[in-house]
């Protein structure tokens, strides 16, 4: 039987890397992307160039792998960067504008260019890396929690009208994950001193739970149950605390979710030192 054919883009490090690590050791031909597609010995995929912010660059990728190949079975859309803690306005539209431009947009235009191909071919599989932040807000980071957002109401419309088609979508959601993600995060481009003591008490807070989060893997395994799910789940959560609050968000009164948000992240204390200073 051959192999099925996955690309996984953000596949450089952190969840993307896991993720082809183990859809390669599972039985898939993988194909990892970056923008700057390096190799290294150790991986069991190949790595080839593709920014997902380029419909050109992701056509000459996807041409490539279309003629070596012949079909694209699965596509995991995990490119993807952040902005650090600060309120939201402390982020201009331009800055607003390249966020989007890469964590929806960039899942747009992979979809777009993916699609022909499975529907051709009667079948296939999308998977969007989203978020726990998709489903719940996150003050201080709300930029970033909008593309999850739109993650997520992109994918389950789409997931209605592909099913006919032979291809379904899935969004894993997974919560604080211990990546290198917070390399490759932005500062807020127009910081406020309105917003300096909770900035810097959240970007504390963040870096505490990111250490303790879950590993890669464990989001990997995810994404290869809901790709080799016969009847797939549009959304997964990824690890304990996902689960958790996804649990809370569906079933919680609205008033005790918004409680809880404000007691985990310290708000009020955070808003009574900063009129103070």
């Amino acid at each position: 039987m051959e192999k099925k054919i996955a690309i996984v883009t953000g596949a450089s490090s952190g969840i993307g890397e896991a993720t082809a690590e183990l859809l390669a050791n599972s039985g898939y031909k993988v194909y990892g992307t970056s923008r700057k597609a390096a190799q290294l010995a150790h991986r069991s995929y190949k790595m080839i160039a593709l920014d997902v912010t380029s419909e050109a660059s992701i056509e000459a990728a996807l041409k490539h792998v279309m003629e070596t190949e012949g079909r694209i079975d699965l596509l995991v859309n995990n490119a993807g960067f952040g902005v650090a803690p600060g309120g939201a306005e402390e982020s201009s539209i331009e800055q607003t504008k390249q966020i989007f431009d890469t964590n929806f947009f960039g899942i747009v235009r992979m979809t777009r260019a993916v699609v022909p191909h499975m529907r051709k071919q009667g079948a296939g599989r999308i998977i969007n890396i989203g978020s726990i932040l998709g489903l719940i807000p996150a003050p201080y980071m709300a930029t970033y929690a909008a593309t999850k957002h739109a993650v997520e109401g992109f994918s389950e419309s789409i997931d209605h009208e592909l099913r006919t088609k032979g291809i379904r979508v899935s969004v894993i959601e997974p919560a604080y994950t211990n990546t290198q993600f917070e390399a490759n995060t932005q500062e807020v481009d127009s910081k406020l001193e309105e917003y300096s003591t909770a900035r810097k008490a959240l970007a504390k807070l963040i870096k505490t739970a990111v250490a303790a989060g879950d590993d890669p893997e464990v989001v990997a395994d995810v994404v290869l149950k809901a790709a080799s799910a016969k009847k797939p789940k549009l959304r997964y959560a990824a690890g304990k605390m996902a689960r958790q609050l996804s649990l809370l968000r569906r079933f919680a009164p609205a008033a005790l979710v918004d409680m809880g948000i404000r007691k985990e992240m310290k708000l009020d204390s955070l808003d009574s030192i900063a009129s103070q200073a």
